[in-house]
Order: structure tokens, then sequence, then C-alpha cells
């Protein structure tokens, strides 16, 4: 067997150059984040060959002195952490101290900088591991790094790069990235000696706009939450602008862009129930805690965190979100744009250190109506059991409420009614409604599928879910984690599982019994329902499987519930339907993630028909 030897430092600075610098775009991610954690208000990015011949980046920052440009390019050497403390409270986007001595290890690389407290700029340069003596330059700010020849001495790292062309849209894309978080900060991105993206400093959501483009802008909601020390603030697209892949997706903790499986999988949840299944929503999320509550030193390339309290977080963004989504149409803070009743809120100017915020937020879903609509309507969102059991009866019981309200005249102002007022119907499917706006098009099967689905969703929560007795106990073998959460649960005074409609018993340190499962998946396997159940309690700390079982079936009766389509309706019943809309959570989207209804303007309207021409 071969001797256990020392690496020479030359081949151990290109090991760590293999964990940091996958690729041209890693090495620009490394350096826009040292020009950000300098201070910089402009940075300018010059690439040549999709960054492979040259990434040379300028700033303006505070710069580095004579004295330390040698240690830039040393490893472990960092002006960002001094001790254990630091590192378990991390601040800064950059703290490792290998970036720039990765990048030098693998291209020639040359830094000028220029430092206040220097009469002139200094100047060192690298070939691999081997360094110039530092020289007087002329630069009067910041400072400017500039690497060439990437991999010129690993060649066989070299020939795993791609493209110029797909290298640059790597680089492109960690631009895009760094300059999301940064709005108040100057940014220019050149190729080959042609300006691809100039972005000027101003407010986030310009900056927003600037990089993910207008439609996304146009269709999107503001967001900014605050709870028990944690923020989370951006821009979300609404469910009727989702995507084919997730390329749309850009989430980031304490000004950090991450890949964050909690955090992804909270977004989802929150989506689910307007969202089509094979669709992806877009959005640019913020979320801000105490650095102390999060650890960044998971992996080389920073972009996996850990949270020291993964359920709180993964609660907090879910309801932050649910609760924009779920704002009933007829409600302040709805996602429908230009009336009084929803206007979007003015989005932060930029994103803000990270404060200890001490105030909070009511977490709890919205009330299902709204002031106009429980005094013209009285609560109509609460259709006794009876009667939501046909729609005819729905439909009946709504249109005298509002032929009451509407009074001899059937006069009222259309700018109290986000849906206005319907004026007719189209083959029995769609209603045509007029607003302050223009004109509203209801998909009218598909609005009265969503406010039935939410109705049994609310009588369902009001109630502890019935359980079904199992003939025989089911038992299985567990693993300690499952057990432990069984008897976690059962230690509680809410029992988690018991809410849920499970009964299940430890009967070994290594055994489970299920005894009971909810009554509305009493044809579903057992064990595998309770494992699903358990893992979801164990991990985010509520029941996401038995949800998306229960939503489903909540769902199809739903569907046979909702009024059919062929079906005539009268002015009043059609009136009915747009009232319960407005005070209906997610009532924008059937339970398929489909639209129920869309806007038309006047403007649109005009233009379609050429009118002032």
């Amino acid at each position: 067997m071969p001797s256990i030897k020392l690496l020479p430092d030359q081949l151990i600075s290109q090991i760590a150059a293999g964990e940091v610098v996958e690729r041209p775009a890693s090495a620009l991610k490394e350096i826009l984040e040292n020009s950000l954690d300098a201070g910089s208000t402009d940075v300018a990015v010059a690439l040549q060959a999709g960054g492979i011949k040259q990434i040379k980046v300028t700033d303006n920052g505070g710069g580095i002195a004579r004295d330390e440009l040698r240690l830039a390019l040393t490893r472990h050497a960092t002006s960002k952490i001094a001790s254990l403390e630091d590192l378990e409270c991390v601040a800064s986007l950059g703290f490792r101290g290998e970036a720039l001595a990765s990048i030098a290890a693998i291209s020639r690389t040359q830094i000028t900088s220029y430092h206040p407290d220097e009469r002139h700029a200094w100047r060192i340069a690298s070939e691999g591991s081997f360094l110039t003596d530092i020289e007087p330059a002329a630069l009067d700010a910041g400072t400017i790094v500039d690497i060439q020849d990437l991999y010129f001495n690993t060649p066989a790292r070299r020939k795993f790069l791609k493209t110029e062309n797909t290298e640059f849209g790597h680089c492109e894309e960690a631009f895009r990235r760094i300059a999301l978080s940064c709005p108040d900060v100057n940014m220019l991105l050149q190729h080959n000696g042609r300006a691809v993206a100039r972005l000027a400093a101003g407010s986030a959501d310009k900056r927003f706009e600037d990089i993910l483009g207008q439609e996304f802008a146009a269709e999107a909601f503001y967001l900014d939450e605050v709870a028990a020390g944690l923020r989370v603030w951006g821009m979300a697209a609404k469910p009727t602008f989702s995507r084919h892949a997730r390329d749309t997706q850009y989430v980031y903790v304490n000004g950090r862009f991450v890949r964050d499986k909690l955090i992804s999988h909270a977004i989802r949840q929150a989506y689910q129930d307007v969202l089509h299944h094979d669709r992806h929503p877009a959005f640019v999320l913020f979320l801000e805690l105490d650095p102390a509550l999060v650890d960044v030193n998971v992996h080389p390339s920073k972009t996996e965190v850990r949270f020291r309290d993964g359920q709180s977080v993964h609660r907090f963004i879910f309801h932050a979100l649910h609760k924009s989504l779920a704002t009933p149409v007829g409600l302040p803070g709805s996602l429908m744009p230009g009336l009084a009743t929803g206007e979007k809120a003015a989005a932060p100017a930029q994103a803000p250190s990270y404060p200890r915020f001490q105030s909070n937020i009511d977490l709890r879903a919205s009330e299902a109506s709204g002031g106009f609509y429980q005094a013209l309507f009285g609560n109509l969102s609460q259709v006794p059991q009876r009667q939501a059991e046909s729609a005819d009866d729905v439909i009946t019981a709504q249109s005298t409420s509002v032929a009451t309200a509407m009074g001899e005249g059937g006069q009222v102002e259309v700018e109290d009614f986000p849906l206005g007022f319907a004026v007719a119907q189209i083959h029995g499917v769609y209603i045509l409604a007029q607003n302050k706006l223009g004109l509203i098009v209801v998909d009218m099967h598909a609005a009265h599928e969503r406010i039935m689905y939410e109705k049994l969703k609310n009588a369902l929560d009001a109630s502890r879910v019935a359980m079904q007795p199992l003939l025989l106990p089911v038992s299985f073998q567990a693993d300690r984690l499952e057990v432990a959460t069984v008897e976690e649960q059962q230690a509680l005074a809410e029992n988690g599982l018991a809410q849920l409609g499970f009964d299940i018993a430890v009967l070994s340190p290594t055994t489970l019994a299920v005894r009971a499962i909810p009554v509305m998946l009493k044809d579903a396997d057992a064990v595998a329902l309770a494992r699903d159940v358990l893992a979801d309690l164990r991990q985010y700390g509520a029941s996401r499987a038995f949800t998306e079982r229960r939503n489903a079936l909540l769902g199809t009766m739903a569907c046979h519930a909702a009024v059919r389509a062929n079906r005539t309706l009268t002015i009043p019943e059609m009136n009915a339907l747009l009232r319960d809309m407005e005070a209906t959570e997610r009532s924008g989207q059937c339970n398929h993630g489909r639209p129920t209804w869309f806007q038309m303007t006047m403007g649109e309207l005009d233009k379609m028909f050429m009118r002032g021409k």
C-alpha cells in the first residue's frame, strides 16, 4: 500500500480551485461578491470568449492596501472573519479566504488596487502559483481584477468547459443573480467588447423589471412580511404568470443567492392550490434573519445554507406567500391590479442590512368576506351544509340576496365591486360583466368550482378530522426517527397525528402500529400513508402529504358540486356568483390552476376597434 505523504502546495491549491471554481461563472460570482463586500457602487464586468479567455471586474470599492495584496492571493487569508464567533454569524458575502487564491492557482491573474491611505495604486500578478513583486500602478479608486486564460495549467479541467456561448450564458446568469440583490449599485456587463447589460442604480422594483422583464413586473405582486425576527420581501408572480421551467426563481438569504430545498418546498406549497401541476411559479424573494440563525458555511460554492430552526422558516415563508395568494378579490391587498381595493404596495427601495425586527404579523388566512360584501349580501361564503350539497340551491339563495340588495332600481355603483356586474352570458359557459376598468370575462364552472372547493376545505378545517378505525391494526418496521416522531406527537397537548385523523401506537423501539386513518382516506395504503405523514411532521412540522391527498379528494367533490356548463343563469344569479368570487380565497384560479376570469380594459378594447385613430 502506498505510504501517506503531504501534497505539494500547488496541488492543494488546484484541488481547492476545483471545489470553488467550477467554470468561469463561478470565478465571476466570487469576484463580484468581493466587490459588493468592499462597498462598491459602480461595478463593470468585461468578458472575452465567455469568460474563458478573460474575466475583468472593475469596481470603486474600498480597495486593498499594498501590504495586503500578497495576502489577497494566499489561501485562507481574509478580512471578513477572524474567529469562530465571526464564522457563526457571517454578515458578508465572502468569508472563506479561498476564492482569489483558488482562481489565481489556475489562471493568469492581475490585481490593481487603490487604497485611500496610499499615495497611489499598486499591482500584483500571478501565473499559477508564482507571484510577482508588487509594483506601482495608475488607478484613482477601487480595484481591478483581471483573470486571463482560465485553466491554462489544468488542461484536463479545461476540456470539460462547454462552448463560448454556453459559458457566457452561465456568466450572464451569475451577473443577473448578483445584480438582483444590489439595486443600489450601477452594473455593466460586456462580452467581446459589446455591452450586454447596463443597469442603473435605483429602486428594487425597477431593477427587477430591468432584469426579469416588463411582463413579470406587470404580473407580479409585492410582498413584505415581518414576524418573530424574520422578514421576507420581494416580488412573486401571480399564478397566471407561470413558467414551464424554474428559470425565473431567485431566493436570497441575507442578500446571498441560495438554492435551499426547505425554502423551495415552502414556496411550492404556497402555490400548490392555484398553480397547474406542470407549471412553475416565478419570484425573486429575499429572506432576512439574524446571521447567527443560519449557517452559510455548508458548501464551497456558498449557495447552500442550513437554518437553526428550519420549521419556523418554512412556516413563515409559506404563510407569507399563502396570505397574499389567498386574499379574496374584494379585499385590500388582493392580486387584482388597478382597483382601489387591490393596489400594489410600494416595493422596498433596496435590500437593507439585517435589522432586529420586533414587530409581528397575523399569519392566519384572510377572512372570507369584505365589509361591503358583508353589509350588502350577508355572509354568503358560509352557506349551510344542506345548501352546499346543491349548486342550484346555492345559486338560488345568493341571487335572491343580490336582487334584494340591488333594490327596485336594480342599480349599484360598479366602482363598489372589483368584478363589476353581469351584463350577459355566452353559450352557457362564460359570464360577461363590466367593472370600472372595462370588461370582465368569467368561466362560470371554473369559478364556482373554486368557491365550492374553498367551502369544503373551510368546513373540514373547522372540525377535527374524522377517524376510520381499522378492523385489524397494521404494524410495520419503523426507524428510530419515525418512532421518536410518534412519541413526540403523543406527548403534545395538541397531538398532530390525532388532529389529522391518525391513531398510531408504538409497539416496540422499532415497530409502529396504525390503528386508525382519516375517513376520507380509508382506501389508502395505511403504512405508506403513515410513513409520509410522519416524514412531513418531522421535517416541516405539519403534514403536507395528508393535505395534498385531502385537497385532491375535495377538488373532485367540488367539481361535481359546481354549476355545470350550458346552464342558463339569470342576471341576479350571475351577479351572485361574482360577489362570491370576490369573497373567496384564490378565486382567480380553479382547483387545477387555470384562470377563472380575465380583465380587458377600455383602452385595450379601444385599441382593438381602433377608436381615436
